[in-house]
């Protein structure tokens, strides 16, 4: 059997299998490829597809959540324990084996990027970072290698300077006109002042005990309230107020001086109010009968039933006891198909050559050619949403591939960009994180009609006079430690 028959068997046999069979049979087909086919090696390639397809299945057990947080990668609520291929049925569910990691049924895709951290210096030049994740089956797709975390300088205000106090004041008068009281004095916190959200070590004013000569008179003050009495009455005779009950307090506390005279106390010396809380006999409730079961949450996977009472058989009345348990109770159910899985765009491809439309030639010329670019619409499975927009774009361009430069030609010369921006601060830890910019050369497109450089595909011949330096870089300071 040649060895594209052997690759078309393959792929058959994985749209057959459940997703855990694909992983095995992805792993074959990666060996095979790899291998240098010949009879032997084939022989043993087609055992080990017969044995696997053979294979009996034991279904994996998970604990199956209805959905995933891409906010923080964790399972959100729990449905129970099913077989892994009935939970992955529908691509937003999450499962987690033996209580590890949570994972998320659908194909793998990277998270939005968080929001930038905080600095990390309160004050000066240090860096922030954010992040993203990548979850989902496979590996998330980085064609540009930027990875799960980025890392760029910032800046802070200044720095927290403390500052200095003044001379004492002199001392205020004595706070009473009678006996003993107190007198203050303060300072400011001026000699220098602080700066940035400094501040002063120590008090700002200062206490000092001081006595006037003279005796003060004590004026009467009420004890606490006693308890409240017994009730008049042992019931609330409906219709009417219900009785009363009393309370009383005393001058005591402390008693007016007799000489100087001090005040009696003001207010009323007894106080009373309606009881409250003579009970009604009490009726305890107890529960009526359990509802019919409602229909299955979901039309595909894993999902809920509930059924419910009433505390109505009777109700609680009177401050009755309720009734004890809980009036909802929930049951799984399983819907066996699988659930839509919408599609998502792969990341664009690079553009093609630009192309003459009309066989005229546009090499080097002043004239427009077209050019495409593609991308793929990955994961759509079961009847799912279609990626939005279309899988293909067109645009014009100019061809200036090898095109060389001078007075005479279509690109008269060459000249040094502006400097780019700073890149991310390289690694995200550690004292060597360094950022970095460039000059580019770059033709003079001064001859085309449309001079944006983003039209002009291919790279021509040219050469910029040498400069003093074409990169530069610089240190990141304050970088998280790896």
């Amino acid at each position: 059997m040649h060895r594209k028959n052997i690759i078309r068997l393959l792929n058959q046999q994985e749209q057959l299998t459940k997703k855990v069979k694909v992983i095995r049979l992805w792993n074959i087909r990666k060996l095979f490829l790899h291998s240098q086919p010949t009879k032997k090696t084939t022989m043993l390639f087609m055992i080990a597809l017969l044995l696997l397809h053979i294979q009996p299945t034991v279904p994996q057990m998970v604990q199956c959540y209805s959905s995933f947080s891409l906010k923080d990668g964790t399972c959100v609520d729990i449905l129970g324990q099913v077989p892994l291929d009935d939970c992955c049925m529908n691509p937003k569910y999450s499962y987690q084996e033996n209580g590890k990691v949570c994972k998320s049924c659908r194909y793998a895709e990277w998270t939005e990027w968080s929001q930038w951290g905080a600095c990390s210096v309160t004050c000066s030049e240090g860096v922030r970072q954010r992040h993203r994740g990548c979850y989902g089956i496979g590996k998330c797709q980085d064609p540009y290698k930027i990875g799960d975390l980025q890392t760029e300088p910032c800046t802070e205000g200044c720095c927290q300077e403390n500052g200095g106090w003044s001379e004492w004041g002199a001392w205020s008068p004595c706070s009473v006109t009678c006996e003993n009281g107190v007198k203050k004095r303060t300072r400011t916190c001026t000699e220098p002042p602080p700066k940035c959200g400094g501040f002063c070590l120590g008090n700002s004013e200062e206490t000092e005990d001081c006595n006037i000569a003279i005796v003060c008179p004590t004026h009467g003050g009420w004890s606490p309230w006693g308890k409240w009495g017994p009730c008049a009455g042992t019931c609330h005779p409906e219709g009417f107020l219900a009785p009363e009950q009393q309370r009383q307090r005393t001058c005591t506390n402390p008693p007016p001086s007799t000489v100087p005279r001090g005040n009696d106390c003001s207010g009323a010396r007894f106080d009373s109010k309606h009881c409250k809380g003579i009970p009604f006999c009490p009726v305890d409730g107890n529960w009526g009968a359990w509802s019919m079961a409602s229909d299955c949450s979901v039309t595909c996977g894993v999902g809920r039933q509930r059924q419910q009472r009433k505390c109505d058989n009777p109700q609680p009345k009177h401050s009755g006891r309720p009734c004890q348990g809980a009036d909802t109770r929930i049951h799984l159910c399983t819907i066996p198909v699988h659930c839509p899985a919408d599609g998502h765009w792969s990341e664009w491809s690079e553009w093609t050559l630009c192309k003459s439309v009309n066989q005229r030639e546009i090499v080097c010329r002043n004239r427009m050619g077209r050019r495409k670019r593609e991308r793929d619409c990955l994961g759509r499975e079961y009847e799912g949403n279609f990626c939005l927009g279309e899988p293909v774009e067109f645009g014009t361009c100019y061809n200036i591939m090898n095109c060389k430069s001078g007075p005479s030609e279509q690109i008269v010369g060459a000249f040094w960009s502006e400097w780019s921006k700073w890149s991310y601060c390289k690694p995200n830890c550690g004292e060597n994180s360094t950022q970095t910019r460039q000059k580019k050369c770059i033709p003079d497109l001064s001859k085309y009609s449309n001079k944006n450089i983003e039209f002009f595909s291919g790279t021509p011949n040219i050469n910029c006079p040498q400069p003093e330096d074409t990169e530069q870089t610089r240190s990141c300071f304050n970088v998280p430690k790896c």
